[in-house]
């Protein structure tokens, strides 16, 4: 029989899916920010490893205005003698989705830290992710979670109108990378349109 000690440290233990190197790789296109920021945490407090990609194309729900005013609101919460010491407004999409985790994980404790450090955010697709399979989420994509004619915005757009300044850069490495990326692909097709030809004439 185990005692109360020995029962919470083997729930604490951490997974065997811990120990594993590989992520899962998410593409935020498409995805509503709670909804996808819900079932990363839950993931990451599971012991497993998870990467958002592409968080400037994550969605949510609100017109651009009504968000943006919120964000506002957001911006002038600060510490009222030392404005230094917090709360850290991120202006990235990649950060704003952080944050949006992290206030959905125990990130205080131990078990909530090592949560955080399993999960990783970028905008765009930076190398070695962008040669990887790539998920989706049904449960928190926008075609599937939002009323049609509902009014939505992007993270891209929230941030560039309330102070990150790189949306140009980011588009800019993004059309290199999809170009690249459809070369690659017409490529592959053309070698497997040759191996089965070559097949069919055996």
């Amino acid at each position: 029989v185990l005692t109360h000690d020995c029962a919470r440290r083997r729930r604490t233990a951490p997974p065997p899916a811990a120990a594993m190197g590989e992520y899962t790789v998410i593409d935020g296109r498409g995805h509503m920010l709670g909804r996808l920021a819900s079932i990363v945490a839950k993931q990451a407090l599971l012991g497993k490893k998870v990467v958002v990609v592409r968080c400037e194309e994550i969605c949510l729900s609100g017109g651009i205005v009504r968000q943006r005013e919120r964000y506002q609101r957001y911006l002038r919460k600060k510490m009222n003698t030392n404005p230094t010491k917090g709360p850290f407004h991120f202006r990235s999409p990649s950060r704003i989705f952080w944050r949006t985790v992290r206030g959905m994980v125990p990130h205080k404790t131990k078990r909530g830290v090592a949560a955080m450090e399993r999960v990783k955010s970028f905008e765009g697709i930076p190398a070695p992710y962008d040669t990887q399979k790539r998920m989706v989420v049904p449960d928190a994509l926008k075609v599937l979670r939002l009323l049609p004619g509902h009014k939505f915005c992007t993270l891209a757009r929230l941030s560039s109108e309330v102070g990150w300044n790189y949306y140009d850069t980011v588009k800019e490495l993004e059309d290199k990378r999809k170009a690249k990326s459809a070369a690659y692909y017409a490529k592959k097709q053309e070698l497997l349109a040759k191996r089965a030809a070559a097949i069919a004439s055996l």
